[in-house]
């Protein structure tokens, strides 16, 4: 993907590798130890671990119910968690304010593409770059370069987007904040099969031209493991698995026993 002019990547670039005995590791970024949350009496998360690693997307996938969109609002400071830990790039975030959890380079997308209605698209993408102080308008170039039919309806008001256009300009916004990792609940949810692959293929594309990392949350099994690195599938509360997601697609048992399809 050509970069325009004046364009910073997004995460900082490539990510840094390490390596032993001659074979190359990718790096931990984000790190989840154990977490545990619930709601009242209910345990929606029960002593959940996973690693997503630099410059790779890894994909939380489950049943409705199974913890996958209560995991992302643990892990980006929006629930607060009974037991466990959450950590950035080794620095422990568990319990460290939102606003914080912005600028050490996360950003959560929630699930229900949440636009302010009466604000045009220019003025949304504005409100994702608040907690940078000033953006260029370059930058604002790079997310309408990304998201073509986005940048079509910029002075048109959010409320007259289609679904799959305030998904694009939700994701948009996210970007204008430079996230290392970006947090994706339920991208596809409602949306035309050809407006899923286009946005998880444009999400790929970040990953891989510019070291963006993605911590997914889908219901769609099939379509998240087509792009992403590694699955983790949760039932319950619980990690049932974690793989290869080319591995996770191939499991017949697995995939009818806890994904649907």
């Amino acid at each position: 993907m050509a970069e325009p002019h004046g364009a910073t990547r997004y995460g900082g670039g490539r990510p840094d590798t390490a390596v032993a005995g001659g074979t190359t590791t990718t790096t931990a970024l984000l790190e989840v130890q154990g977490l545990s949350t619930s709601y009242g009496p209910v345990r929606a998360l029960d002593g959940v671990s996973l690693t997503a690693e630099a410059g790779r997307i890894t994909a939380v996938l489950g049943a409705n119910g199974a913890g996958k969109t209560t995991l992302l609002r643990t892990i980006s400071g929006l629930v607060r968690p009974t037991s466990g830990k959450v950590l950035l790039d080794g620095e422990e975030i568990t319990r460290a304010p939102v606003e914080a959890m912005v600028h050490k380079g996360m950003a959560h997308v929630p699930e229900g593409r949440g636009v302010i209605a009466e604000l045009t698209v220019d003025e949304n993408l504005r409100v994702g770059s608040l907690f940078r102080g000033k953006v260029g308008r370059e930058e604002f170039d790079r997310v309408y370069d990304l998201f073509p039919r986005i940048a079509e309806r910029r002075d048109n008001p959010a409320h007259t987007l289609s679904g799959g256009e305030r998904q694009m300009l939700v994701v948009g916004r996210a970007l204008l904040a430079r996230p290392r990792i970006l947090l994706l609940d339920e991208p596809s949810l409602g949306l035309a099969p050809r407006i899923v692959a286009q946005i998880f293929g444009l999400v790929r594309q970040l990953v891989d031209s510019e070291g963006l990392s993605v911590l997914l949350v889908e219901q769609n099994a099939r379509s998240a493991l087509s792009v992403a690195d590694t699955g983790v599938v949760l039932n319950l509360g619980r990690v049932v698995v974690t793989d290869d997601a080319r591995a996770l697609a191939a499991d017949e048992d697995l995939r009818h026993a806890y994904l649907g399809f």
